[in-house]
């Protein structure tokens, strides 16, 4: 058998919070808002008015797939589909017996999301000694750079190229001429082209928004005062989220008395949180569109000398361990890290003819307080996600910054 080759060209790890701290942004769009102020309009005076990227079709549809069983193997979540629409891929079937050449265009390992996911998809690729060459090329958040990476990966003779698009669509165009050469697979943020194989993604951003307003409509007595706390407008996941959330506060008679832009940045949310609870007196719920600056919240209300009222965050280990240690009322919706490892798996069915989903929905689960300790992770480095999917993957916990 030929030697592996594992060919990287990656950025140093620089700063891991900030204004690109989610997983799955895109920011084609302009803002719909200025940052740091809710979105007003009469007859709506905390919420706002809705999100232009609102989608009622698309919303209903990812809350009816968080209802859904999904097809697949127990305990393997990112092998599993949702509702799949199969195709046919006979056409990709790899002739001869050579090793295959698996290629990465990559948006950029910026926050530890990516960093994480990165992880799996190596480790995954290792577990699959067929795949003798994987040629990663790190966008490091610039469009132009990834066209330009789109472009030579397409020329260098990959049987599968993967794609994680910068922007959704900047990069559309780029993937489109990829199609003609090479089987391509989007995963994790979209283009504006149905031309890839086969599109991997968990169920989305309303989904994930539903699940945490849902979780304070419930916990928080009627007429109770929220703080939503959001990063950055115009960006697609992220407005998707709030716009479910919007959805179910709106509905649900509480408070909604501050829709914060926090910029990702941890003294930012301190600041906000420290200033909502000057101003209202008490704060009963906070609502959160990511969990990075989850901690930061919590720290406010303890400076304070505030209870922490009920809040939402993510699977990171830091939330996770603040709140087991603290006891917190909390919920941790996701946005998995195991679907690193589906474009690898994808990528071996399509060079095998066999069917694909034409979009590959994976399962998203949620952090809840029954299933706390299952997803806390002792030895795990603080901003290591809980959805990962990789304890099983040679050299966990060691490869992801972890400790036996």
């Amino acid at each position: 058998m030929s030697t592996r080759k594992i060919r990287h060209a990656l950025v140093p790890l620089a700063a891991l919070l900030g204004a690109a701290l989610l997983a799955g942004c895109t920011s084609d769009a302009p803002p719909d808002a200025p940052a740091g102020a809710a979105s007003g309009t009469a007859g709506a005076p905390g919420t706002g008015r809705q999100s232009k990227f609102f989608d009622r079709a698309e919303y209903d549809r990812q809350l009816a797939l968080a209802k859904e069983s999904p097809q697949g193997p127990a305990g393997k979540p990112w092998e599993q589909m949702l509702q799949p629409q199969l195709v046919d891929t006979t056409q990709y079937k790899k002739k001869g017996s050579g090793g295959i050449h698996l290629c990465l265009s990559n948006a950029g390992v910026f926050n530890p999301w990516r960093q994480v996911g990165l992880k799996n998809m190596q480790a995954e690729v290792g577990l699959h000694k067929e795949i003798t060459d994987f040629t990663v090329l790190d966008a490091q958040g610039k469009d132009d750079k990834q066209i330009s990476d789109i472009q030579e990966l397409a020329g260098q003779g990959c049987d599968v190229l993967i794609v994680s698009p910068n922007t959704t669509a900047t990069l559309t165009p780029a993937v489109e001429q990829a199609c003609a050469k090479v089987p391509v697979i989007v995963f994790d943020r979209g283009v504006e082209t149905d031309c890839a194989v086969t599109f991997i993604n968990p169920i989305g951003g309303y989904g994930y928004g539903a699940v945490a307003a849902d979780f304070l409509v419930g916990k928080v007595k009627p007429k109770g005062k929220i703080l939503a706390l959001r990063i950055s407008p115009g960006v697609d996941v992220l407005e998707t989220r709030w716009s479910a959330a919007k959805v179910a506060l709106d509905k649900s008679g509480l408070d909604v008395v501050d829709v914060k832009f926090t910029d990702g940045d941890p003294a930012k949310t301190k600041a906000i949180v420290t200033d909502a609870i000057t101003r209202n007196g008490d704060i009963d719920g906070v609502w959160m569109d990511s969990g990075a600056t989850s901690v930061a919240a919590v720290e406010a209300f303890e400076d304070a000398g505030k209870d922490v009222p009920p809040i939402t965050g993510e699977d990171q280990q830091d939330f996770l361990q603040v709140w087991k240690e603290k006891k917190l009322t909390a919920i941790a919706p996701s946005y998995p890290t195991f679907q690193w490892r589906t474009p690898v798996i994808a990528a071996l069915k399509i060079l095998k003819g066999e069917q694909v989903p034409k979009e590959w929905k994976l399962p998203q689960p949620t952090v809840t307080q029954d299933t706390l300790d299952q997803y806390l992770k002792p030895g795990m480095p603080p901003l290591h996600y809980a959805m990962c999917g990789c304890e099983n993957l040679p050299g966990f916990p060691e490869k992801w910054g972890g400790k036996k």
